[in-house]
């Protein structure tokens, strides 16, 4: 089916006015209640089964149940930004000082909600059920789980979700397996003596401690994990003293660790604490570390990201469905969704016109922009997923 027939015209800049609104007035963290009043008012018409999630945890579940019984499939926005200053001088930039869409979040809400406007007015042909997940606090630890805790995934039996980046705007992308990587935290305080800094002698100072550790963290994940199950170490934060003659008492350090397999991880918790209190106690300090699993590994079932790439294919014609090389080392929580049921993590390019997808500004930064055009093309995206698991006799083609 086209997707003009899928997309009425006036639901597209209706979609891009939504998005326009949620990126002017962003809200960080699992306390989101602008942009839960935002989806909450857009999708009230549609007669879903809608559960706000408290003011503490911003979620919102809703339930299109299809004119027939059958089985449920899970699409999934993320609602929150980050703490970031905006940039990008856009007439419609974050009004809000410190916070911005600069994961392109707002474009992820706008089009579940215009997934489910789409798949409201195709509720006759619908045999079972389609869940709408919208998280708060994916970037600061993932409300997917709580969610999942909750009972979000009871009788779901396959899950998307769809994801901005830079790249040629429209085009869908997704892998079988890994698609995104694992996120670890490592702290480590190196606890010395303090002292003068004129007299280092009658210290012991943590300072060359710690910064061997650094050192040595960067040098061991090229030695120990081959190429072909990468590690990505990068030690983001280092504190000392903050008086210039004063040797502290004690440094901290800490870094973001990034890794393809449940194995790599488990061999980061055991020994990098190891390592650290190995280099600390040969200056004659001690180490205390602690090493956070964050988030699994983003792993597409290989039936379920094959499927979503026939069916992004059929929509869209094949230029736009292309099957994607390597993983990306960011991470995700939707993982969370994904250890529990089969489906896919799918990847849309959203570099806007006249500027080359290859050197564009990534997610996170604070001059990162995205094709907010494309949101129609998500929502169809979205829409076709359910309803190849959902539409009554669930036929090959839409």
């Amino acid at each position: 089916m086209p997707v003009s027939a899928l997309v009425p015209a006036a639901l597209r800049p209706e979609l891009v006015a939504l998005r326009r609104t949620l990126h002017a007035h962003p809200e960080a963290g699992f306390a989101l209640p602008r942009t839960q009043r935002a989806v909450l008012t857009a999708m009230a018409p549609l007669g879903l089964e809608v559960t706000p999630g408290p003011p503490d945890f911003t979620s919102i579940v809703a339930v299109l149940h299809g004119a027939r019984p059958g089985p449920a499939v899970l699409l999934r926005a993320d609602m929150d930004a980050l703490r970031v200053t905006e940039e990008t001088g856009l007439p419609f930039a974050s009004q809000t000082p410190g916070l911005m869409h600069a994961c392109g979040h707002d474009l992820h809400t706008a089009a579940l909600v215009g997934a489910a406007k789409l798949l409201s007015a195709r509720r006759d042909e619908i045999a079972g059920s389609v869940v709408f997940m919208f998280e708060p606090g994916e970037e600061a630890g993932g409300g997917a789980q709580r969610l999942i805790d909750e009972g979000i995934l009871s009788g779901v039996e396959a899950a998307y979700g769809i994801h901005v980046l830079p790249g040629r705007s429209g085009v869908f992308t997704t892998r079988p397996g890994s698609v995104m990587a694992g996120a670890s935290s490592l702290t480590v305080r190196v606890l010395g003596r303090s002292g003068h800094g004129s007299r280092p002698h009658q210290a012991v100072d943590p300072v060359p401690a710690a910064a061997q550790i650094i050192s040595a963290l960067h040098t061991y994940v090229t030695r120990r994990f081959p190429v072909f199950d990468p590690v990505v170490l990068s030690v983001t934060k280092m504190q000392a003293s903050d008086i210039i003659n004063a040797i502290p008492d004690e440094a901290t350090l800490a870094a973001t660790i990034r890794a393809l397999s449940a194995e790599s991880v488990e061999i980061l918790a055991r020994e990098l604490p190891s390592l650290a209190n190995g280099i600390a106690s040969a200056f004659g300090c001690r180490a205390e570390t602690e090493f956070r699993s964050v988030y699994p590994v983003t792993s597409n079932d290989p039936k379920a990201a094959a499927h979503a790439l026939t069916v992004l294919g059929d929509l869209f014609g094949t230029e736009r469905a292309v099957p994607l090389e390597h993983p990306i080392m960011a991470s995700e929580s939707f993982s969370a969704v994904l250890n529990e049921v089969p489906g896919a993590f799918i990847f849309l390019g959203t570099t806007p016109e006249g500027i080359d997808p290859g050197t564009a500004e990534m997610n996170h930064s604070p001059r990162a922009t995205f094709d907010d055009s494309v949101l129609s093309d998500q929502s169809a995206a979205l829409a076709a997923l359910a309803l190849s698991h959902v539409r009554e006799g669930r036929p090959e083609e839409l």
